[in-house]
């Protein structure tokens, strides 16, 4: 049995439905950046330009292209330190997703709002990510948090209103 406090919306499968698919995208993104996660720290005490070669190599990219002398650039830099960084960072970050994800599927109140606050805070780096460089998959990952947001929020506002009108009908009786 899993604790979570009571909700006004357990019994409406539209509901149960909408939350839960929430909960699978949260539960994908922590998915997502466990596998980045578990690659970058694979990385560690290796030769990592060497790595970084050896994938270039094998996927025949051009070395003179913009976005691989980006890649380049990152390569240079990343040290066993910063690896160990990017892990945890990773590691916290999918935490948060998983226990998002589990709170969301089992409709807990909590993660509904947990849903909101941790959408929201990413917003303005995507944004100006964004407004940085503009891709389709940059505009996606907007659209989708942004969505995440606003039905959060809204099923946060429908069961406020739904507890106000009980109470105002309690009352009256």
């Amino acid at each position: 049995m899993h604790p979570r406090i009571p909700h006004p919306h357990v019994h409406d499968p539209a509901h149960i439905k909408g939350v839960r698919t929430v909960a699978t995208v949260e539960f994908t993104k922590g998915i997502v950046v466990v596998l980045a996660g578990l690659g970058a720290f694979s990385m560690r005490h290796k030769d990592i330009w060497g790595v970084a070669e050896s994938f270039l190599e094998f996927f025949h990219v051009n070395p003179n292209h913009r976005y691989v002398g980006f890649f380049i650039d990152l390569v240079y830099r990343i040290s066993d330190v910063r690896l160990w960084k990017i892990a945890v960072v990773a590691t916290v970050y999918a935490i948060l997703r998983f226990v998002e994800a589990y709170g969301l599927w089992y409709v807990c109140t909590w993660a509904e709002w947990l849903a909101i606050a941790s959408g929201t805070i990413y917003i303005p780096f995507e944004v100006a990510d964004l407004l940085r460089h503009p891709t389709p998959f940059g505009v996606l990952i907007i659209v989708v948090n942004v969505g995440i947001v606003l039905y959060m929020l809204m099923l946060r506002m429908e069961a406020a209103k739904k507890r106000h009108a009980a109470r105002h009908h309690s009352e009256s009786s």
